[in-house]
């Protein structure tokens, strides 16, 4: 993508390239929760003849994630980044030890949710190799593009899956890693999410969903237990029910102008998703207003 500098004339802005791979990792590493909402745990994590470059731990998923830096073509995405979660979930103990030494706070193996783990690779380019090798609908693996530019700023972007159908265990009959990270690590879909939900609620969510990306550029991210809409931040998450759609606004108590009163505060009580006001929908009676709500929340948690 080509960047230009506003003048009487566009300028344009010319790429830096960076030399090192280290470059590219301590920039991601002094900047974790900017770019990738990620805690820093600990960077070069030798562990049976292996070094993860950075491991970090997704506060929201309760889940470790392993991040590579590549500035070479040749790898393997799949090879190398299910070897690496088959490391984690066949040493967890080594990853929580590191944890607890590193971190003012104290994990329990239980607290850690192994099914959600994953890794990033960044990297300046990928092959389109690469970029078709990851379009799989229940691949733990991310793929992070950085560019570095001569005026000074810097750009992280999220390769895009194409719109993939198959799953990931079509292969695992041939990669012992696959195989045994698969009965593991789940990674969740939006047709999970409405499996159990009414054709009525489909429609709502399908509705819900339209009007949101329309509002800015946001991405849907399933999760585990909801559906996140994510501009930097988490803006609103969505939750399928059978019956109705519940709703939660990454705003904390006080800052939601609400004038009718439809947001519940659940600051004082336990709640999946961010935020603390919660709002359900059964139908689009309300659809409008309840978006005017969703802008405030984007309007804070953009970046």
């Amino acid at each position: 993508m080509a960047l230009y500098k506003i003048g009487s004339k566009l300028e344009y802005i010319r790429e830096k390239p960076f030399r090192l791979e280290k470059e590219i990792q301590e920039m991601a590493e002094n900047n974790l929760k900017t770019i990738f909402g990620l805690e820093f745990v600990k960077s070069e994590f030798a562990l049976n003849n292996f070094r993860i470059d950075t491991l970090a731990f997704d506060r929201e998923a309760n889940a470790f994630v392993i991040i590579e830096y590549k500035r070479d073509k040749n790898f393997s995405v799949i090879d190398q980044g299910y070897a690496y979660l088959s490391l984690m979930l066949n040493n967890k103990a080594d990853f929580i030890l590191e944890f607890n030494e590193r971190r003012d706070k104290t994990l329990k193996r239980t607290d850690v949710d192994w099914s959600q783990s994953r890794v990033l690779f960044v990297s300046p380019s990928f092959t389109n190799y690469q970029r078709e090798a990851i379009n799989f609908k229940d691949l733990p693996i991310e793929l992070w593009e950085v560019k570095r530019y001569a005026n000074g700023t810097v750009s992280f972007e999220q390769v895009q899956k194409a719109s993939a159908q198959e799953s990931i265990k079509t292969i695992s009959k041939t990669n012992k890693h696959v195989d045994a990270v698969a009965r593991e690590i789940k990674v969740y879909t939006e047709e999970e999410h409405l499996s159990n939900v009414t054709e009525e609620i489909k429609e709502l969510y399908e509705k819900l969903k339209s009007a949101v990306l329309n509002l800015d550029s946001l991405e849907v991210k399933p999760k585990k237990v909801y559906i996140a809409f994510v501009a930097g931040k988490n803006v609103v998450d969505v939750l399928p029910q059978r019956k109705n759609l519940k709703i939660w606004l990454n705003m904390s108590k006080g800052e939601l102008d609400d004038p009718k009163g439809i947001a519940k505060d659940v600051s004082a009580i336990g709640h999946w998703g961010n935020g603390d006001y919660e709002i359900k929908i059964q139908n689009d009676d309300d659809l409008e207003y309840v978006l005017s709500l969703i802008k405030q929340s984007l309007k804070k948690n953009k970046k």
